[in-house]
């Protein structure tokens, strides 16, 4: 069901109050992707079981094979059923109509990422374009999320160890940061400071110290993309500089997946695969349960109440039987 402008406004000024509390209480949100209900039930499971407020966040790809608004009411659905604090992001979005889209639809947060879709974009261009999102933006007052640089890497696992010296190429500086905000007027700076898309044979390195310039060189809030695969101690010290948002994908599709490969090759006459995910969601969920840990987001919720989301996904298992 649609949500009315009041309702879309309330949520966005919760999302606001939600970051700033991160910030002032000093832990991150995890933003993790949504592939499917698995997925988010993982999500939500374990936002129930360290009391931590999350973001759920759909990719172009995502939003194509399911659909803004049905991610929306899913959201919604295991949010208010459940009790978790719960918002949603439009990840890297690739167009100005693709963002506004996210808007309309009542995602508290939107990414807009021009170079992700052009990545000979110029700064000019990818400033222009992230203004008219934040000016349209100001109906909802959804938190809008932006860079001027383009991200390496891919939502993947990689077999292929990256090269340290390439990825630093494309690090953020204090001075195109603060550039870039006051240009744009975002809400949410996505700085690259060593994070990459995707899982890789190597871990990634942090420049902590970077870092911590940017985050005295801008006074929005800072996220990190491409944080699976990174270290945990880093997680820990970025917050404590002052990240308030973390990207985390790779990490949970691979534990999807090879569990799920797992699960068929031990019931190989089980055709009825949703009896097979409670394994799958498990996995899922301790990936997310760790980077809550991580992210010292654990305890952090406002939200209470809520059914048993044991008994919310039995019941829902029933209607497959």
């Amino acid at each position: 069901m649609a949500l009315t402008l009041d309702e879309m406004r309330a949520n966005c000024a919760a999302a606001r109050a939600a970051m700033q509390r991160a910030r002032d209480n000093h832990f991150a949100f995890g933003a993790f992707n949504l592939d499917n209900q698995e997925t988010l039930i993982a999500v939500v499971r374990a936002a129930k079981a360290k009391n931590a407020p999350v973001i759920v966040q759909a990719s172009k790809g995502e939003v194509d094979a399911m659909g803004l608004d049905n991610i929306r009411d899913l959201v919604d659905n295991y949010k208010h059923d459940i009790g978790v604090e719960m918002y949603i992001n439009l990840d890297h979005s690739p167009s100005v109509e693709d963002a506004i889209a996210g808007i309309e639809a009542g995602f508290e947060m939107i990414h807009i990422d021009i170079s992700q879709a052009n990545h000979e974009a110029t700064e000019e261009e990818i400033v222009d374009m992230t203004k008219r999102v934040v000016e349209a933006a100001k109906k909802t007052g959804a938190m809008v999320e932006s860079e001027p640089h383009y991200f390496g890497g891919g939502s993947n696992v990689f077999d292929k160890a990256f090269d340290y010296e390439e990825v630093k190429k494309t690090f953020s500086t204090p001075e195109s940061a603060r550039r870039f905000v006051d240009a744009t007027g975002i809400d949410t700076f996505a700085a690259a400071v060593g994070n990459l898309h995707g899982s890789y044979p190597v871990p990634k390195m942090l420049d902590l110290n970077l870092l911590q310039e940017i985050r005295s060189a801008i006074e929005c809030n800072i996220s990190l993309h491409g944080g699976s695969g990174t270290p945990g101690h880093y997680f820990v010290e970025a917050v404590k500089i002052g990240v308030t948002k973390v990207n985390i994908n790779s990490d949970m599709r691979k534990a999807y997946r090879t569990t799920l490969e797992k699960a068929l090759k031990d019931n190989p006459t089980e055709y009825a695969v949703v009896k097979l995910m409670d394994q799958v969601i498990a996995a899922v969920q301790a990936v997310v349960e760790s980077k809550i840990d991580m992210f010292n987001a654990a305890g952090q919720s406002l939200a209470s109440g809520g059914s048993n989301i044991e008994e919310h996904h039995e019941a829902n298992q029933e209607d497959f039987n």
